[in-house]
């Protein structure tokens, strides 16, 4: 199998088949598109999702908070407590096992969730710092999503700009290799884009405004987040890609690698589903937290598909994210 993300047709077929035991308490189980599970606790439902970071070295305590959050907010829930699983290849010093604690505490504090434990343990069984972390976060039963309400028309939109975790961490990553074609400045640009990594402000506030579904973007980038979107919702897709956001360092970055910068890990960057008159409202609050939206598609009949410049061609399903590709040979 090649390195990323289990592709969804083996998930379906190997892991998802296995899941057999149900239970009436769970609301919401693994499913293609769906960020998180949910569990009903009466008026509230407990939300709970869990990530590990494994395409970098760099930062990686700050991401792991994030990424997980980030799902927890895809249902409009508030991320409250995380737990950490620190595995050490035995090389790992103790500072750098700090630098990471510090950083997970520290965004961990910015967005008001608590790190409530976990396991940190050395072993020769990886070969560089590995960092899962499942979030809980908590919902009003009322609030869960009902995808019979999305109907043909209903407008795509996403937050910021795509690329943006894959961008820094590539700048992080490889930067002695850029700076000389992009420039200093530019790569000080790229490298700070991890400042917009987080899309719980936008997940709870779509929620408050009837989204009628979210996915933050991640590995496979706006064109995996839309396909699995459409599978999850069980309508069609199209993407306008001409519409779609995308910071210029971005695209210079993935023009001089030859990577596609539709098929980049994009954390940061929120898909929501709504309808138009909502959209104008959301639109609106987001702009007041500074945060930039945009409609970059709509729900169609069937089948899910991008256009551009007039041509209309099938998003085929999601393959190795090309962070990948991009730090091969790093």
């Amino acid at each position: 199998m090649e390195i990323g993300k289990v592709p969804n047709e083996i998930l379906e077929k190997i892991v998802f088949s296995n899941i057999k035991n149900k239970r009436e308490e769970v609301l919401v189980s693994a499913a293609i598109g769906e960020d998180n599970g949910v569990i009903d606790f009466g008026d509230s439902v407990c939300v709970v999702s869990t990530d590990p970071i494994t395409g970098t070295t760099k930062d990686i305590g700050k991401l792991a908070i994030h990424v997980s959050c980030n799902d927890i907010s895809t249902n409009g829930a508030e991320p409250i407590a995380a737990l950490l699983t620190i595995l050490c290849p035995p090389k790992t010093t103790e500072e750098e096992l700090e630098i990471i604690m510090r950083d997970a505490a520290e965004t961990a504090a910015e967005i008001n969730v608590e790190i409530i434990g976990g396991h940190t343990e050395v072993t020769d069984s990886v070969n560089s710092v590995i960092v899962s972390t499942t979030v809980i976060g908590k919902q009003l039963k009322s609030k869960l999503y009902d995808y019979s309400k999305i109907k043909i028309g209903d407008k795509v939109v996403l937050t910021k700009y795509i690329g943006i975790e894959g961008t820094s961490i590539i700048a992080k990553e490889i930067g002695d290799e850029l700076v000389g074609k992009i420039g200093k400045e530019n790569l000080n640009k790229a490298i700070n884009m991890d400042r917009m990594l987080s899309v719980v402000k936008e997940g709870i506030t779509a929620g408050n405004y009837n989204a009628l579904y979210m996915h933050d973007i991640t590995e496979g980038g706006v064109y995996g987040a839309a396909w699995e979107a459409a599978r999850a919702i069980n309508r069609g897709l199209l993407l306008y890609e001409e519409m779609i956001p995308i910071m210029d360092v971005t695209k210079e970055i993935c023009e001089i690698l030859e990577i596609n910068p539709y098929r980049l890990i994009s954390s940061g960057s929120m898909l929501i589903i709504i309808s138009e008159e909502d959209f104008v409202e959301l639109e609106k609050e987001l702009s007041d937290l500074d945060i930039k939206s945009t409609i970059v598609g709509e729900i169609i009949d069937e089948g899910i598909y991008r256009i551009k410049g007039g041509v209309k061609s099938v998003i085929d399903l999601p393959t190795s994210d090309e962070l990948y590709r991009a730090l091969k040979d790093s």
